[in-house]
Formats: C-alpha cells, sequence, structure tokens
C-alpha cells in the first residue's frame, strides 16, 4: 500500500471518528442552574428523552451556579430565576438569550404547631421587619394586628434563608425591595445578599428541611417543596390589599400585568404586580441560551427542546406540579424568538 494511500484511509478514518464523536455528542445537552423549576425539569426532560432520545442532564445547583456555568461556557445552556445583569450580559458578551419556561411562586413558609391549622396572613412591611431582625417573636404585634382572633404563641421566630446564589433569593428579595428603602439600600436584591440575621440551606431543598426541622422557623421557598412536605404558606397581602393565596390563577393574573414589546428580552419582574387576583410574589423563571452557539449541532438541539416546551403537551405538565402554564402571547413571542438564534454564525432554520 503506498504512502499516499495509507495517508488517504487514515484521514477517511478520522473524518468518520469525528463525525461518530459529532452525532454522540449531538444527542446529549447539559445544563444547571436553578432549584425553583427543578421539579418541572426534570419531568420535561425525561418526557423529551422518551419521545427523542434526546438525553439532557441537569444540576439543580441554584441560580448564581447556573449563570456562573452558563458564563464559563461548561454548560450547554443555564438556568435562573434572577435574569443576568447587564454587567453578567457583558461578560459573555451579549451572547445570551432569556427564554422563560413557566411561572412559579415563592411562598413563605414557616413551622408553627401552636397554630393548628389557622393559615397566617403576613405581608410585604412586615416581612420586611421578620428578615432584618426586628420581629424576633412569633406574638409580636405586627404580625398579631395581621392576624386578629388567631392565637399566636411567644415562640423565638428564627429566620432561614438561602446560603447559595439563588434565584430564589432574587425573587423574594426583589419583592421586599418594593417595600423598603432601608431594604434597598442595606441588603437589596440579587440572587446572592448579604442577610442581615437568619440560618442559611442550600437549595429550596436546604430551605424546606431547616424549616421542617426547626419550630418557630419561616423560610421562603418554591410552591411545589411546601407542598410536597406538608408545610404551611402564608396568604400575603398584595398591591391591591387583598390576601392571595398562591395558585395558578393568581401567578397567571401577575403574568398578565406584564406588557411585553416584540424586541422584549425577556427580563421582567413581576413581583407585586397589580391587580385584585394577583398573587405577590410570582415570577418568570428562565433558561439562559446563546444567541450564537458555535457549536451548531448543539444550538438545533437546544432549538428543538425550546420549541417543544412552548407546546401545549409539555406547557400542561407544569401544572401538576403547581407551576402555572406560560401565556399564550408568551408562548407567541418566544416562537418568535427561537427563530433568530444561530448555530456557527448561522440560522437554525438553515442547518435542518
Amino acid at each position: 500500500m503506498s504512502a499516499g494511500i495509507l495517508r488517504g484511509r487514515l484521514a477517511l478514518l478520522a473524518l468518520l471518528a469525528a463525525g461518530v464523536v459529532t452525532a454522540a455528542h449531538a444527542q446529549k445537552l447539559t445544563g444547571a442552574g436553578a432549584t425553583f423549576p427543578n421539579p418541572i425539569y426534570s419531568k420535561w426532560f425525561d418526557a423529551y428523552n422518551k419521545k427523542t432520545g434526546i438525553q439532557i442532564n441537569y444540576q439543580s445547583i441554584g441560580s448564581g451556579g447556573g449563570i456562573r456555568q452558563f458564563t464559563e461556557g461548561t454548560v450547554d445552556f443555564g438556568a435562573s430565576d434572577g435574569p443576568m445583569n447587564e454587567s453578567q450580559i457583558a461578560a459573555v458578551n451579549g451572547n445570551v438569550v432569556h427564554i422563560p419556561t413557566v411561572l412559579g411562586s415563592v411562598v413563605v413558609t414557616y413551622n408553627l404547631p401552636a397554630l393548628a391549622g389557622a393559615q397566617l396572613k403576613l405581608d410585604g412591611n412586615t416581612l420586611v421587619d421578620i428578615f432584618m431582625g426586628r420581629i424576633t417573636k412569633w406574638n409580636d404585634k405586627r404580625i398579631q394586628a395581621l392576624n386578629p382572633g388567631v392565637n399566636l404563641p411567644n415562640t423565638d421566630l428564627i429566620v432561614v434563608h438561602r446560603s447559595d446564589g439563588s434565584g430564589t433569593t432574587y425573587v423574594f428579595t426583589d419583592f421586599l425591595n418594593k417595600f423598603s428603602r432601608e431594604w434597598h439600600d442595606k441588603v437589596g436584591y440579587a440572587t446572592s445578599v448579604n442577610w442581615p440575621v437568619g440560618l442559611g440551606g442550600k437549595g429550596n431543598e436546604g430551605v424546606t428541611q431547616q424549616v421542617k426541622q426547626v419550630e418557630g422557623a419561616i423560610g421562603y421557598v418554591e410552591l411545589i417543596y411546601a407542598i410536597s412536605n406538608n408545610l404551611p404558606y402564608a396568604l400575603l397581602k398584595n398591591s391591591a390589599g387583598n390576601f392571595v393565596a398562591p395558585t395558578l390563577e393568581s401567578a397567571s393574573a401577575a403574568a398578565a400585568s406584564a406588557k411585553l414589546a416584540k424586541d422584549t428580552d425577556f427580563r421582567v419582574s413581576i413581583t407585586n404586580a397589580p391587580g385584585k387576583d394577583t398573587y405577590p410574589i410570582t415570577s418568570f423563571t428562565w433558561l439562559l441560551v446563546k444567541k450564537d452557539n458555535k457549536d451548531a449541532a448543539n444550538a438545533k438541539l437546544i432549538r428543538d427542546f425550546l420549541a417543544w416546551m412552548i407546546t401545549d403537551e409539555a406547557q400542561s405538565m407544569a401544572t401538576d406540579l403547581k407551576y402555572s402554564p406560560l401565556p399564550a402571547e408568551v408562548r407567541t413571542l418566544i416562537a418568535e424568538r427561537i427563530k433568530t438564534l444561530k448555530g456557527a454564525g448561522k440560522p437554525i432554520a438553515m442547518l435542518n
């Protein structure tokens, strides 16, 4: 065999090997981030794998971790309940699109057996005082004023918050930030803040377990975590002055307040939204994907999943886990945005 033929065969084998590697790679995606939507993401990724054979591995590490790994390029997509800020977007040279996936509610959960089933009522100003450390007993007059007729115990009130970078923290602190200039100046709103008081728990799971184990504890978690652990949660006073429970309908009412332009980047706050029926700590949660993905095969896989994610089939799965499906008008905007995604500089439609 001549040296030229040998080189040719070796080159062909190399191309075939590259093709095999590319094909294998193209059947798998990796993501990381928010714990808030982890239950629905787990359900979606399993259903999508059964439907298409595409494997999506997702690490529920918190929104801060999701943004970090997306920025570092160690995952194919990130996930966050707190949108990336301008400096974080600049760190990826603007190569990111925020894609809403579902709506979720953050609830204020507590461990207070003495209430014997009575549901607490709380408002934004009282929650600021609790999480600033100014209210330290459950029978404090400010809590009692919101709950006439309820026999609140003289029990220490123990704050529990997230210890990791968290979109749930972003949503909760975004809500508190709208009630207090002092909170704005001293704590602010972000995926990670310097808490004035309290115990830390990692992930929604960690906060849930802390509240569950410590009598007198109060914390904030995504609704499904409270429900699945049989923890009570408060009715919250909304911007219209009504005490509202977190439901699919009250979350959808909050989303309806968002006015999104056709060129929206979807980074919108809907906490303390207007409307008599809105639940006040409601938020979209987002996937972070590249506008132009250097890996064309990956770009197409992500585009195809996003297109499926906004179908009735996928969105209907959200309600079983107490997430609200995206409004039809938001799904329409996402469908248009998906069309603009690129792979290796080319429109993904040209890669089909």
